[in-house]
């Protein structure tokens, strides 16, 4: 069968390797007709068009919204599905006990007997795209086939896609092999599967973001950390920001935290009036790829070209400048719609309009218990909205990273802010970072759940082989960034945050770049360094210093029970788990046992 281009738009005769490829995934899937993308406006304009007039998209109100769309995903499929992802490696170790784990010929078989057949009368569009600046070492080129229009549409704002990327590849084989069909949109016939060995992603039976833009979690995380160990780098689920001194002096810090721990928030903090002169400069709001320079600093690039945030509870209280980024050429999905083409959501800090259409397209009634928009409705923008846009975030060569910030939702034992003694006591950090569950469809309430450097679901190969990846790096770093752990969730007895957040987190960060340049004091505890009293420039904020005081205390009954906790986890990655970590663990747990005789003692 011959299949012709739905558009002027042709494949790189230049590159053999790509067009077999093609050719082969083709045969497989059998579509009516293939549309090679360049990513021109022009085609954008036309397959928003397409993408209206059948229904997959709706065009929002043009004067508010200008280049604004609506999507509604199908209602069982709003979400990544964890369960359904799966590492393939020729053996279940190298996957680790932390993945969902099938051999690679069985994968290729079930999911190709899905696939067999599953564009007819469709068309695949052929997706050239770039993960992180165009030309830089850092970056990779992938390929994505899908039958998906807000795949296509999606990919255009989150990546750098079209002709650049096939510029970019030239005829070389290095590419990520990425194969998407919706089918029928079945969770039984629902899987995604990565095989790191071949650089190749399938996906099948979903038509939601994280399960099928597969430049983002897929390549960007999963695959990238595998290529990553590989190849001497790493591929991390961390923000990217700059501070900027009224000086000009800058500072670019990477910081990794699990869901609801205000990640995006943090990545586009406004400094309160008190830090008026200081600017905070988003690079990337979710994943960094870093690697060691030639002068020995560690550089992190933002692979993604757009943010594919969390509608729901972002508000110009909470991150005004995401407010600011999403007013144009945006894909919103699974959120409200108002009655003249307006967006809305819970948590918007603005009264829910009269006659308002839900994320399914249904009339809402505000008293029938439902929510208007899908708690995990989504917004795609491109990062060039963003006002507060580092203007290195697309820098070829990365922005050099002094400080590693991990932080997680904990009420007890986490001080604010904490500062690792070395590299190795960093990578503890990370390692095991936890936080706490929020809502009882999660779990209990409040059970700590380990999320190794927030990347747990995204980690490509055995997370204790990963930990031992992070302990090597350190050789290839010779002027290494100082690593901090945060908690802005620390609370109370009697429940109440002990710190208020937000755009004050700004007091904290400031504390983090003064100590990673070697400029304030802080004090030694048995596991890492917090602020002393008046570390922290707390002018302008009503809140009392014996508050703060104890925002930042250690409790070692607390602590205890915290390493004998992580030793059970530990126990779950064992025999991979690098031995110094636990080494480590060991060592704090007898020093807070020493301490606490001594008290003892003395008292």
């Amino acid at each position: 069968m011959q299949y012709v281009a739905a558009h002027p738009s042709s494949p790189p005769k230049a590159n053999e390797h790509l067009c077999r490829w093609v050719e082969e995934m083709a045969r497989l899937t059998k579509p009516d007709a293939i549309v090679w993308c360049d990513g021109s406006e022009e085609e954008k304009t036309r397959l928003c068009d397409e993408a209206v007039a059948s229904g997959v998209l709706v065009r929002l109100n043009q004067a508010t919204l200008p280049g604004c769309y609506l999507h509604r995903s199908n209602p069982n499929d709003v979400a990544r599905v964890e369960q359904l992802t799966f590492i393939c490696t020729p053996t279940k170790v190298e996957a680790g006990p932390t993945n969902n784990w099938m051999a690679p010929r069985e994968a290729y078989q079930k999911l190709g007997a899905l696939l067999e057949g599953s564009m007819k009368g469709r068309t695949m569009y052929v997706v050239p795209y770039v993960m992180g600046p165009i030309g830089s070492v850092h970056s990779k080129v992938g390929i994505e086939l899908t039958d998906s229009l807000y795949v296509v549409l999606n990919m255009r704002i989150m990546t750098r896609m079209g002709r650049p990327a096939l510029q970019m590849l030239g005829d070389s084989n290095d590419f990520n092999r990425g194969l998407h069909s919706i089918l029928d949109c079945d969770p039984d016939r629902r899987f995604i599967c990565h095989f790191p060995q071949d650089n190749t992603i399938w996906s099948v039976g979903s038509g939601y973001g994280g399960n099928v833009l597969l430049g983002k979690k897929c390549l960007a995380l999963r695959i990238g950390s595998y290529l990553g160990r590989r190849e001497g780098w790493l591929a991390e689920h961390m923000l990217i920001l700059g501070v900027e001194s009224p000086e000009g002096e800058m500072t670019y810090v990477a910081a990794a935290f699990p869901s609801a721990c205000g990640k995006t928030n943090f990545a586009m903090m406004i400094p309160p009036k008190r830090f008026q002169g200081w600017k905070i400069w988003t690079v990337g709001d979710d994943i960094a790829w870093m690697r060691a320079g030639d002068d020995g600093r560690l550089y992190a690039i933002n692979p993604e070209a757009g943010y594919f945030g969390v509608a729901p509870g972002t508000s110009a209280k909470t991150n005004p400048t995401a407010m600011q980024t999403i007013l144009r050429d945006t894909i919103f999905t699974n959120v409200a719609m108002t009655k003249d083409g307006g967006v809305w959501w819970e948590g918007m800090d603005v009264a829910a309009p009269a006659d308002l259409t839900d994320w399914m397209g249904k009339p809402w009634d505000p008293n029938g218990g439902t929510k208007a928009a899908h708690p995990n409705a989504r917004f795609t923008a491109p990062a060039t909205n963003n006002p507060e846009l580092s203007k290195f975030w697309d820098d070829p060569r990365g922005v050099p990273i002094s400080a590693i910030v991990f932080g997680g939702r904990r009420a007890t034992t986490i001080p604010l802010v904490m500062q690792a003694f070395n590299w190795m006591n960093g990578v503890f950090f990370g390692a095991t970072l936890g936080s706490e569950t929020t809502a009882a469809a999660a779990g209990n309430v409040g059970v700590v759940r380990r999320d190794p450097f927030a990347m747990l679901p995204f980690c490509g190969y055995d997370m204790g082989q990963y930990f031992g990846h992070w302990l090597a790096m350190q050789s290839a770093i010779k002027s290494a960034p100082k690593f901090f752990l945060v908690n802005w969730f620390r609370k109370d007895d009697r429940g109440k945050f002990l710190w208020p957040g937000y755009g004050e987190n700004m007091r904290v960060l400031k504390w983090i770049v003064d100590r990673a340049r070697l400029r304030v004091g802080g004090e030694e505890t048995p596991f890492g360094w917090v602020p002393k009293a008046g570390d922290l420039d707390l002018s302008g904020l009503d809140i009392p210093h014996e508050q703060v005081d104890e925002a930042t205390h250690i409790h070692l009954d607390e602590w205890q029970l915290e390493l004998e906790r992580i030793g059970e986890f530990f126990d779950t990655l064992r025999p991979s788990l690098p031995t110094v970590l636990e080494l480590h663990r060991e060592l704090s747990l007898e020093r807070v046992k020493i301490i606490r005789d001594a008290k003892k003692r003395s008292a």
